[in-house]
């Protein structure tokens, strides 16, 4: 009924409208702008590392042209140091006179050969020479300037996009800017339109009494024998003329505007905890209510707005923790995303067999059937009919549990996918190590997190790497030929669920599988042995 209010709701509701384009902005960001940059990264992620990696296969290249330059190096100087010290063996026996001419035709001829070796040599070390020259000289004039050039490029066009994106965002804002001015607009109209006069006329109309002034009180001659009569125009005389009935010790109270309220009495309350409205202040006491009290009592308890309980009171507690016991699940949902699609490929294979095989006997037991309806002398025909129905309903039942798998494992993929895009773009570097030990991977408890945030020169709770975050893991390791890498465990990890290893800290691991976007690694041992370990705990070297 007040300008005010209505207002208020008015602008309540360009508020709403206002927050749906703030909405649209945000959906629009993310779709055209924050969606489309992140693909591209990926991209030039890509052609990035190709560059880089012919860049390595070129710098490959010439390191091997430099170690065959310097063998050839090496092999010139051996022999010449050869070549020399035949040559003085030679003329020493030459001039030994002790010497037999075969032992001097011998050595002059080994001179000689060593003298040709090292010539050979010499022009092979001068042709290794002229080549790694020549390479040298084509790496960094024609390879290092081209694919510094395409590295310029990649990343011009890469802020070039990006610039795109900024243009994208100012586009997605002018968009909804008529619409946020005109949300704006009728903002200020429902703050102009409140009416401060009108409200009053109509809190006035609310709430007007309809009593007359009273008029002046008269006075009262008690001096004289006469009958006095009330005056109409006093406050404490009832409106109907008749003089008001008072008790003896009882004095008449004027009904001032702005005094304060008479208390009703106890027994003139209604069950709503108003006064009764054959209740007047003055008036004689109302008669007993027809409910009993404990119908009172539960009308006053329905009026009672019931309060909910705090858990502040949880929050704050170290000593209360809940342990959470992990719960197999038909689904493999207790499973890691990667370990559980692994798990539901292999249900959903398996499933197919059965299908299939319950298929291929529903076909034999046809067959069987036509074959004893032509030839009765084999068989009854319909001795097979509970075979063959027990086969169409295992043959529903496993089309239903293949249904069921597939879109378990469509929901499993989906997540694998969108845990691997999270890594690689919220996952940039691994989380800092704490000051004294790392948490164990597993824990899971609220307790455990609040007791690490109060103090951190505490070690971490032993309970928490008695509570794994997995509690089994597939076992099914493919076998590979060879690691694909090597790794050094940065911290301790207890290896307490089924799936996991342990490992020390400072330990050299070989990395057999690299981790999917679960925040595990597979590795393996020198001792023996291969399991998953956290990937935040190590520093892994691929080959």
């Amino acid at each position: 009924r007040f300008s005010q209010q209505q207002s208020f709701v008015q602008i309540l509701q360009e508020v709403n409208d206002f927050a749906g384009q703030r909405e649209l902005v945000a959906e629009n960001l993310s779709v055209h702008v924050c969606l489309e940059l992140a693909k591209y990264s990926q991209e030039m992620k890509q052609e990035r590392k190709m560059h880089f990696q012919e860049g390595r296969r070129a710098q490959q290249q010439l390191e091997s042209g430099f170690k065959q330059l310097e063998n050839s190096k090496r092999k010139f100087e051996r022999d010449c140091r050869e070549a020399e010290k035949a040559a003085q063996t030679a003329e020493r026996l030459d001039q030994d006179i002790n010497a037999t001419k075969a032992d001097v035709e011998k050595a002059k001829q080994q001179a000689h050969l060593r003298s040709h070796m090292a010539e050979e040599s010499k022009n092979e070390y001068a042709a290794q020479l002229q080549r790694f020259n020549r390479d040298q000289a084509h790496f960094y004039f024609s390879q290092m300037p081209q694919i510094f050039d395409k590295l310029q490029d990649m990343d011009e066009r890469r802020a070039t996009h990006l610039g795109a994106g900024y243009g994208l965002l100012s586009e997605a804002e002018l968009q909804v800017l008529p619409i946020i001015t005109k949300c704006l607009e009728g903002m200020k109209v429902a703050a102009a339109a409140v009416d401060s006069k009108n409200d009053s006329q109509v809190l006035i109309e609310l709430n007007k009494s309809g009593f007359a002034r009273p008029g002046d009180v008269e006075f009262e001659d008690f001096s004289q024998p006469m009958n006095r009569t009330h005056s109409d125009s006093s406050l404490g005389t009832p409106s109907d003329g008749r003089p008001e009935l008072r008790g003896p010790g009882r004095s008449r109270a004027k009904r001032w505007p702005f005094g304060k309220k008479n208390k009703p009495h106890p027994q003139s309350l209604s069950p709503l905890g108003g006064p009764l409205p054959s209740a007047l202040p003055n008036g004689p006491p109302s008669p007993r209510s027809g409910l009993d009290p404990l119908a009172i009592l539960s009308e006053l308890s329905k009026s009672v707005k019931p309060r909910l309980a705090s858990f502040r009171s949880f929050r704050g507690s170290r000593g209360l923790s809940f342990h959470l016991q992990t719960v197999v699940t038909e689904d493999f949902s207790h499973l890691p995303p990667e370990q559980q699609r692994k798990r539901l490929q292999q249900q959903l294979e398996e499933r197919n067999r059965e299908l299939q095989k319950e298929i291929d006997q529903r076909e034999a037991l046809k067959k069987m059937k036509d074959v004893y309806e032509k030839t009765p002398q084999m068989g009854d025909p319909t001795s097979l009919e509970p075979q063959i129905a027990e086969t169409l309903n295992n043959i529903e039942r496993l089309k239903l549990e293949v249904q069921k798998y597939e879109a378990w494992l469509a929901e499993a993929e989906s997540r694998v996918l969108s845990n691997r895009g999270d890594s690689l773009s919220r996952h940039t570097r691994p989380p800092d190590p704490p000051a004294s030990a790392p948490p164990d991977s597993s824990s899971s408890s609220n307790s455990g997190s609040q007791e690490n945030k109060e103090s951190s020169e505490e070690p971490p709770l032993e309970e928490g790497q008695d509570t794994p975050i997995y509690t089994e893991f597939d076992e099914d390791f493919e076998e590979s030929a060879s690691p694909i890498g090597h790794c050094v465990a940065i911290y301790h990890f207890e290896g307490s669920s089924e799936g996991t290893i342990s490992m020390a800290e400072g330990e050299d691991l070989s990395l057999m599988e690299e981790d999917k976007g679960d925040g595990w690694t597979r590795v393996r041992r020198k001792q023996g042995g291969e399991g998953y370990v956290p990937t935040s705990y190590l520093r892994v070297t691929l080959n």
